[in-house]
């Protein structure tokens, strides 16, 4: 496990949240893990009855540890932990509400369109920078993405790169609320608790009945996985990755 990713219990909710300040909540392979085990030990205690995600404030997650993928573009190491977490994302059983505020990046954003239910502040910007790095989306974000927003939305988001800011993610359906940051987390915990109090059996049931069919999301985030395994080891990635860091370093 790790210091960076925080599991508590509040009644039958369980809260997972992203506790790494100082990186903006960039996301390593061992917080993949946690985060993996935290959703399937949810899942199979009865007395959980919702997931929730959060971050921090001003930083949901800044998305993947660039360190991690210039060690696979570098040596060949795997990301396993990364694909492992989307699959079990994925078949999460239980219902998942999110807060956000500030950044949310990559994963950051496409970890909602696994959610039932997201709330964002006004300061929120959804931002998926895949083609920059020389990249593809993830975590079915190119099936899912799609059917959520609409194809010109979902690519001016997911290939262009462009970001959605808060309101607009709400009028396009990515999230369902804009709330003041003061309130998030209250806003948060308050609708997952509503959802816990409900029969879980039926909203089990309803909950599967409205989402898309499982088989072809965890197809598509196999499919995903192998294309971004195969750009990590691009050419045109690794420049990619590269001189993103070294802006980043002259930036600091």
């Amino acid at each position: 496990m790790t210091e960076h990713i925080l599991v508590e219990r509040k009644g039958d909710v369980q809260v997972v949240r992203f506790n790494r300040p100082d990186k903006k909540n960039a996301i390593t392979r061992a917080m993949y893990a946690a985060m993996s085990a935290a959703l399937s030990q949810g899942d199979a205690d009865e007395e959980i009855r919702c997931h929730v995600f959060l971050g921090l404030p001003g930083a949901f997650s800044a998305g993947n540890d660039l360190g991690d993928f210039l060690a696979v573009a570098t040596s060949g190491e795997g990301v396993n932990e990364v694909f492992d977490f989307l699959l079990t994302l994925a078949r999460a059983e239980k219902p998942i509400v999110s807060g956000v505020d500030g950044i949310a990046v990559g994963i950051g954003t496409t970890l909602h369109l696994h959610c039932d239910l997201t709330f964002a502040t006004p300061e929120t910007v959804f931002h998926t920078p895949f083609t920059d790095l020389g990249l593809v989306p993830e975590a079915a974000s190119s099936l899912l993405g799609p059917a959520v927003l609409g194809y010109q939305r979902a690519f001016a988001l997911l290939a262009l790169g462009e970001g959605l800011p808060a309101e607009r993610a709400k009028a396009a359906g990515l999230i369902y609320d804009v709330v003041p940051a003061e309130a998030l987390e209250e806003r948060v915990i308050a609708t997952a608790e509503a959802i816990a109090a409900k029969p879980p059996e039926a909203m089990r049931i309803a909950r599967q009945l409205m989402r898309h069919p499982r088989e072809p999301v965890l197809a598509r985030i196999e499919e995903e996985a192998a294309r971004f395994r195969d750009r990590l080891e691009s050419d045109e990635a690794k420049a990619a990755l590269f001189a993103f860091m070294d802006r980043r370093k002259k930036k600091s």
